[in-house]
């Protein structure tokens, strides 16, 4: 058995190369499963086209090793902006401001 914790924690030191931001920050990883012989990382990437799923899933290996690893790039659900948590958005400057309703007096 592997503690998921130390799996998560250890996903969470890998940057995506283009952003300087941790994947699991970016909401790139959907879930982590032990299968008893091997870890199963599912994830994706932020677009379909993203040529770097190949690199990530070479970099989660290297991560993960000694340990067997398979690693699932799914499109389903895309990724989108909403599913990175508030460091990478204060990372990439993305804070969402408070909203600003102005309402008149009719």
């Amino acid at each position: 058995m592997t503690d998921l914790d130390d799996v998560w924690g250890a996903l969470g030191e890998i940057l995506d190369p283009e952003l300087g931001v941790s994947i699991t920050d970016l909401g790139l990883v959907y879930g982590i499963h032990d299968e008893g012989d091997h870890i199963r990382v599912v994830m994706t990437t932020t677009t379909p086209i993203c040529p770097l799923g190949s690199y990530l899933r070479q970099q989660i290996e290297a991560r993960l090793a000694p340990r067997q690893v398979e690693v699932e790039i799914v499109h389903d659900p895309l990724w989108h902006p909403g599913m990175m948590n508030e460091r990478a958005r204060s990372q990439l400057g993305w804070a969402e401001p408070a909203l600003q309703v102005s309402r008149r007096s009719r």
